[in-house]
């Protein structure tokens, strides 16, 4: 950063710490405690997709390390396209092992950021689901190496559970990395796993 930029008020982007992710399998027992809601076994990253053969090789890279235990009965992962373009892997591991998926997710984002397609990264998360049958997740932005909740209402309808998503924060903040600019808790409405 020059001193141009402090003159002008741009602040350094933060550099992402996919090690952050590893908190979650701790995190996941505070939740469970404070709310009720357990973990899904079922996690996803988002990324923007890039054209070229670099990319998709990354991509085959990811499909290969992820499924490598789909021969002992592990569930291959899924790729799809949300309405806006972006690509979304779906992993899954056993409910009770939210560590596997932590491993799993950072190994996907790993792969992405060493290939050189970090800035596609958009986010990851790790779905959560109390006994009442509601919706949570724990999403990761990759470029502010940060967490924040995201609670949909049950129902279809795209509305959130603020109050939820708040209680949560309080709950984690001696635990996770949480975002402080509400702003960015953006809503990640039919991401999979959700």
């Amino acid at each position: 950063m020059g001193l141009l930029d402090t003159i002008l008020g741009r602040s350094k982007p933060v550099r992402p710490d996919l090690d952050q992710l590893f908190a979650v399998p701790s995190a996941a027992l505070t939740l469970q405690a404070a709310t009720g809601f357990a973990p899904t076994g079922l996690g996803s990253v988002c990324f923007a997709g890039v054209e070229g053969s670099a990319f998709a090789r990354v991509q085959q890279d990811v499909r290969e390390l992820l499924d490598a235990d789909t021969g002992r009965g592990g569930i291959p992962v899924e790729f799809s396209r949300d309405p806006y373009g972006y690509t979304w892997l779906l992993a899954r591991q056993p409910p009770e092992d939210a560590a596997a998926l932590v491993n799993d997710l950072h190994a996907v984002n790993t792969l992405l950021q060493d290939g050189g397609f970090g800035p596609q990264l958009l986010c990851s998360l790790v779905a959560f689901r109390d006994p009442g049958g509601r919706s949570l997740a724990l999403v990761y932005l990759y470029k502010r190496g940060t967490f924040y909740p995201f609670a949909p209402v049950p129902g279809g309808a795209e509305k959130r559970d603020n109050q939820l998503e708040l209680q949560v924060r309080a709950a984690l903040g001696d635990d996770l990395r949480v975002e402080g600019d509400l702003s960015r808790w953006f809503p990640v409405w039919g991401a999979p796993g959700l």
